[in-house]
């Protein structure tokens, strides 16, 4: 592993973990008021982009990174459209 490769999977892994703790408390309270519909369906779409990205550069990291961090924001957006 590259070390350009090493701090892509470090970034990715940074970033997708940050979602774990909203994805937690969307879970468990099923409150989503407070959060941006509007956010998260762009975030989603962006996120969904970088995975495409990473398949074409054949980039394992974004790949990864991208495709959890989707399917984490992707269930908010989904339990946010679902209580809303």
């Amino acid at each position: 592993m590259s070390q350009l490769d090493l701090i892509a999977s470090i970034a990715g892994l940074c970033t997708t973990a940050s979602f774990f703790p909203q994805v937690i408390k969307v879970y468990r309270t099923r409150h989503t008021k407070d959060l941006s519909l509007v956010m998260y369906i762009i975030f989603s779409c962006g996120v969904f982009l970088w995975f495409i990205y990473g398949a074409f550069m054949y980039s394992w990291p974004i790949m990864i990174a991208n495709g959890v961090t989707f399917i984490l924001s992707a269930y908010i957006l989904a339990m946010k459209l679902r209580y809303r």
